[in-house]
């Protein structure tokens, strides 16, 4: 049935929420998202593809921070390096799974922000 939603109205709606934590709070939401470069590997050279983690100001519009993962690591190690380049006092700061980490929430609540961890069944 989602598939029977209208992605505009969808996008208007999630905005508006958003705006409304903003206005309501009087802060910043924070979203931390890994990526992966397409193309950017090379079979030839054995090169892996480039895997970076950003912080993306909802209330700004515009990339905080970004840092790449290093290849013999993930975003768990990358993501705690993120946020202390930020100042992330007053924010909410949301994560996807891989990012639902205690040592990671410590981090944001002892840097006095607020979180939104996303949680996978998978996940204890």
């Amino acid at each position: 049935m989602i598939c029977r939603l209208k992605s505009d109205e969808i996008e208007d709606a999630f905005q508006s929420w958003i705006s409304s934590l903003i206005e309501n709070t009087g802060c910043d939401v924070i979203a931390i998202d890994g990526k992966t470069a397409r193309r950017s590997f090379s079979t030839k050279d054995r090169k892996s593809a480039i895997h970076t983690v950003s912080a993306w100001s909802c209330q700004h519009q515009l990339v905080l921070g970004q840092v790449t993962v290093d290849n013999k690591t993930n975003e768990i190690t990358a993501i705690p390096e993120l946020l202390s380049m930020l100042d992330i006092e007053n924010s909410i700061i949301t994560l996807d799974a891989m990012g639902c980490q205690s040592e990671i929430a410590k981090q944001i609540i002892k840097d006095k922000a607020d979180y939104i961890l996303a949680l996978k069944g998978n996940h204890s």
